[in-house]
Formats: structure tokens, sequence, C-alpha cells
């Protein structure tokens, strides 16, 4: 009988303080004691980042295994339960990165039928040919071990998620809303600083401010209106007198004349904007073009791109080297996507953190907001004769209600999903060396 394997990865179980919740518990426990229950032979393979290491930063050594336990006791047992009648297979990733560096977690790791290998990448053969398997940090500069498995070869990932991520699970709960405790479901992380922005003004910032502000904020886009057409009255071009005549406004009272100074105080505010912009867009562009020659990118598409191709062109190098390899499966970078390379697939396997939609506002220049969303997927890959069948399969779960009164009725309510172009079954056809 062939083996059906199934991919995961990016779970980020554990964390200091605030981090240790997590969101997708039951999911994961149902998940593990269905594919078990399952007449077949079955490995699960978990791609890396099981485990958020790094973020446990007051421990160290196998004593971050043990807290990350006795946070998580069903989902070990769930574990252990599984692994009882399917093999479990764990890679390390960059946020578990010292699973690759100590014989310990290997024997830790097994009293729970969870079998660690201590490798960047592994294979697995089906039909004849092989899978490629890796977590895929090993492409990313910030979270390169320059010596894998050797314990003080850590990236500069390593400090910034240490001292960023683990200090936002401390210091999560003193906001008025625990928000912090999401930082590293932020994807591209260079988008942190706004995501930091929006949850300052929608939760943090005083009611009081935020009230005051409002007015000012969702006018604008009705400012730039009535200056626009007060201009083209004023040089006579449409031959109305609507914008430059008060009257209406005057016959609506106080709350007219409330209209009017909002109206007012936003026509000064753009036009010093206008004003500076001419210089400031000249520094902006300056400053980019000189980020860009350091190897910083600001543009969060552009970065997603140029992440993703990194992961073709590691690829492609793989199959070229190895001409019986088929597809080549990764994870990190929360992603989940599906690729062809000629005959050849490369799958992202994603992540079942929280992500966010950064969403702008329906109407005015209020800061972004991010909605929360979940993305629980695996694949699963098996053998018919000699095709080659890969599965997207979901697990559906709505994140709770986490948005204000104000960002609900802000935010559109028309997205697309994140993995919305991935198909739900392809075929590798060996005969025919092609993709279905």
């Amino acid at each position: 009988m062939s083996v059906t394997y199934y991919f995961i990865s990016d779970l980020h179980i554990g964390g200091d303080e605030a981090l240790g919740v997590c969101d997708f518990e039951a999911e994961l426990i149902r998940f593990l004691d269905e594919i078990a229950n399952e007449k077949k032979d079955i490995e699960l393979i978990i791609i890396g980042d099981a485990f958020g290491l790094w973020e446990l930063t007051n421990i160290h050594g196998i004593d971050k295994f043990n807290a990350i336990i006795n946070q998580f006791p069903n989902i070990f047992n769930a574990f252990y339960r599984a692994g009882e009648k399917i093999k479990i297979t764990l890679l390390p990733g960059n946020h578990d990165y010292e699973l690759a560096c100590y014989p310990d977690f290997v024997k830790a790791l097994k009293k729970y039928n969870i079998w660690l290998e201590q490798k960047p990448a592994i294979t697995r053969s089906i039909a004849n040919r092989r899978l490629w398997i890796e977590h895929g940090s090993q492409y990313d500069e910030a979270n390169r071990s320059p010596s894998f498995g050797d314990p003080y070869a850590l990236p500069v990932g390593y400090f910034i998620t240490s001292n960023m991520v683990g200090k936002a699970g401390r210091l999560s709960g003193r906001g008025h809303y625990n928000w912090l405790k999401d930082i590293q479901s932020v994807y591209p992380t260079e988008m942190i600083p706004d995501w930091i922005m929006s949850n300052y003004f929608y939760h943090e910032m005083s009611p009081l401010l935020r009230w005051l502000a409002m007015p000012f904020l969702l006018l604008s886009g009705l400012t730039l209106f009535v200056l626009a057409g007060a201009f083209l009255e004023y040089f006579n071009i449409t031959g109305t007198n609507i914008f430059l005549d008060n009257r209406f406004f005057n016959s609506l009272g106080m709350v007219g004349s409330l209209f009017q100074m909002i109206l007012m105080i936003n026509a000064v505010v753009l036009l010093m904007a206008l004003a500076l912009s001419i210089p400031l867009g000249f520094i902006i562009r300056d400053l980019k073009r000189t980020l860009i020659r350091f190897g910083i990118e600001l543009d969060p598409a552009q970065l997603t791109g140029e992440k993703e191709d990194s992961y073709i062109h590691a690829a492609g190098k793989v199959f070229t080297e190895n001409q019986d390899i088929v597809a080549f499966i990764y994870g990190h970078t929360h992603k989940p996507s599906l690729q062809q390379i000629d005959d050849r697939l490369v799958i992202n396997t994603g992540t079942w953190l929280k992500r966010f939609e950064r969403t702008p506002p329906r109407f005015g220049i209020l800061p972004s907001i991010y909605v929360p969303v979940f993305c629980l997927n695996y694949f699963r890959v098996y053998a018919e004769d000699t095709d080659i069948i890969i599965d997207y399969c979901k697990i559906d779960k709505s994140p709770e209600i986490e948005l204000t009164l104000i960002q609900h009725l802000m935010v559109s309510r028309k997205r697309s999903p994140i993995d919305s172009a991935i198909a739900q079954k392809t075929v590798i056809h060996a005969d025919e060396a092609d993709i279905t």
C-alpha cells in the first residue's frame, strides 16, 4: 500500500505570556484524531515552526519544550494518540531552530510519537518519484542559519523575534484590547508599523480624541470635492454658484455652521499638506531609492513577490539537480500557494496562525483596517497508479469578533480568500508528463 502524505506547517504553538494561547487548538486536535482513524498508511509531515521556541525568552534548552507541553497538554496528548496509528514527522523551522541543535529534543518528542528529523530538507518517495520537503527559512537572509544545526549560528531574525515578538507577548495584556500578541500574524513583517498605528487609533487612542478627530478624517474626501467645486466656480469655469454660496449651510443653523467649520479646517490642513507634498515627495522618492540600494523594500506587494521568487528559484535548482523530484514543498512565508514549473509543482503549506487582511476604509483618511481571518489548510499527496494526486483541503474557522464598531462600519465586506488561486485537486500525470 502506498503512503498518503499530509503536510502542514507554521503552527507557532507556544510563547511568552499572551502568546501561550492556541486559537486553533480544538481544530488541530480534531484534525489529528480524524487522520489517525483513516484506514490508510499515513505520514503527517509538519514542515517547521511547529513551536514558538524563539518566543520563549526567559527559559532555555529543553525547558522551552517542557513549558510548551505544560501550556498545551491536550495538543500533545492528541499527538501521542495519533502517533500510535500514523507516522508523525517534524522538521525544524527557524522559530523552533533549537530542535535541530540538541539530541534532547529528539528524545522528548519521541515520547509523544513525533519523529524529529534534524535536517534542513528531506525527501519522500511516491509513485517512483520523490517529493522535496523543507521549511524554507534557509532561503530567507534574515532567518537563514549559516551552519544548520549549530546552536550558536543564529540568524538576525532570532534577535528580532525574541526581542520584539516575545516582548509583545509579555506586554499585550496592558492594552485596552489584547492585540499585541498577534504581531507574528502580520505578514510581511514590514507592515508592522502600519498595523501598530491602526491598532493605536482603533483600540488604544483616547475615545474623546478619536471622536473629535473622526469628523475631520471622514469628511476629508468631501472637503476635496468642495474645494474643487469652489475652485471651478471662482474662475467661472462651471457657471454655477453652489459651492461659493453659503445660503444652504446657513439654512441648517448651528449644524450648518459646525459643518462649515469642519470643512474649513480640513481645507486649511489639506492645502498645507498639498504645499508640503511636493518637496516631501522628492525626499520620499529619494529615500525609497536609497533603501532599495541597501536591499530594503517597503512596498508590501513587492516584498511578497520577491520572497516568493526566491523559492521559485530554489525549486528550479532542486529540479535541475534531481530529475525525479516532482514537487518542492515548503512553508515559512505563511502564504499558501501552488505554482507550476513545467511538469512539476512548488507548494507552500501556509500557516494555521491567524492572518490579517489589510483593508482600506470605505471613505475618509482613517488608518487601514486589519481584518482577522483563518486559513487552516493542509495538502494531501498520494498516488493513484502512476499519477500523483495533490488535494488542497481547508478546515473552516471564523475568527472571534475583534473589530470595533467604527471598523465594522468602515470595512468593505467584499474580500478575496487568501488562497483563491489554489485548485482543490491537482494531478501530475506520469505518462503525459503534464499537470491538470
